[in-house]
């Protein structure tokens, strides 16, 4: 699970299946515990939510929108051959 705030909005694609793929990228921001410290938390990823509910539900997310973000990880390697991580939602709830 990731929260965060939606900071690129989403735009969705078809596969050559005919699925939907929504892609937006969502920006977390916390304090942690690390060895008895506190730190920030920064990160920024892409979020893939796949099938027609799922994309449903991303498509009406917009930017500034705070979110949790329930899946899993997983490499996507760009067309330049640089590899990112990018978070596949199973589930989104809007917060």
């Amino acid at each position: 699970m990731l929260a965060g705030a939606v900071c690129k909005a989403p735009e969705t694609r078809y596969n050559p299946a005919g699925i939907p793929l929504t892609r937006f990228s969502l920006e977390h921001r916390s304090r942690q515990t690390e060895a008895g410290l506190e730190r920030e938390a920064y990160c920024r990823i892409v979020v893939i939510a796949s099938g027609k509910m799922l994309s449903k539900k991303a498509e009406a997310l917009s930017e500034g929108q705070v979110v949790s973000i329930n899946g899993f990880i997983a490499r996507a390697d760009s067309r330049q051959g640089q590899a990112k991580i990018v978070l596949h939602a199973q589930a989104i709830q809007i917060l």
